[in-house]
């Protein structure tokens, strides 16, 4: 079985109206490979934050109304994903921001992805073309 660190970019389509979305498709593909059992997904603890403040943009944005935001984070909640602690990745997620000048949030993903030996996977393009080259991380639209 595959390990993959999901990134919220990725869980984020999941949860969201699929218009304007890119990558739908390739997000619910790996949604169906992880419940299918062939791929898991790891996630550190601020991952569900995240998911949540993605979430209150989108209603500020008025891409979904209140009600749709607390539906869908129910739906999230109800995810088993394997939950790391931030603070054991700290340092190196410290040492990885500094070296490859990305933010300390994408460093502690990226590091979670190292310390697991794992690939974090990500709609986040402009992080791929920073780190693809160095680090353990997959683009979405290369899915």
């Amino acid at each position: 079985m595959t390990l993959f660190v999901l990134d919220a970019s990725v869980a984020a389509k999941w949860l969201l109206p699929a218009t304007g979305e890119l990558y739908i498709n390739e997000a619910n593909h790996l949604l169906a490979e992880e419940a299918a059992g062939r791929i898991a997904f790891t996630v550190p603890d601020l991952f569900w934050p995240e998911i949540g403040s993605i979430l209150w943009k989108a209603v500020r944005a008025r891409r979904l109304t209140a009600e749709e935001a607390g539906e869908s984070l129910t739906t999230a909640r109800n995810w088993q994903f394997q939950t790391i602690a931030s603070r054991e990745i700290l340092q190196p997620a410290l040492e990885i921001g500094l070296l490859y000048t990305r933010s300390f949030y994408d460093s502690v993903y990226l590091a979670l992805a190292v310390s697991q030996q794992a690939t974090l996977i990500t709609a986040d393009e402009r992080l791929f073309n920073a780190v693809g080259a160095r680090l353990p991380v997959k683009w979405l639209g290369a899915v």
